[in-house]
C-alpha cells in the first residue's frame, strides 16, 4: 500500500458533488482529510490517499479529468 498527500482544488461547479466519494469507490483508495475549507466559491481539501500505487495514478487522473487541481503536499513522503 502506498501513501500520498494532496490539495484538491474544486471549481465552483464541483463544491457540491460527491468527488471524494466516487473517486474513492471507483479506484478502491482510502481518503483521508487532513484540512478543509469550503466557501460559496471555491473548495479546497488536503487529503491523504492509500492503496496501491497503480490505484493512486487512476484516482488523481480521475479528479483531474473532472476539474479538479490536484496539487502535491510539499515535503509529502510516499511508503
Amino acid at each position: 500500500m502506498a501513501r500520498k498527500q494532496v490539495t484538491l482544488i474544486f471549481p465552483q461547479h464541483l463544491i457540491k458533488e460527491p468527488v471524494i466519494y466516487m473517486m474513492s469507490k471507483e479506484y478502491d483508495v482510502i481518503p483521508n482529510i487532513r484540512r478543509a475549507k469550503v466557501t460559496e466559491s471555491v473548495g479546497e481539501v488536503t487529503l491523504e490517499l492509500e492503496g496501491p500505487e497503480d490505484s493512486l495514478k487512476k484516482a488523481v487522473a480521475f479528479l483531474e479529468k473532472k476539474g479538479v487541481k490536484v496539487e502535491p503536499v510539499v515535503g509529502d513522503v510516499v511508503s
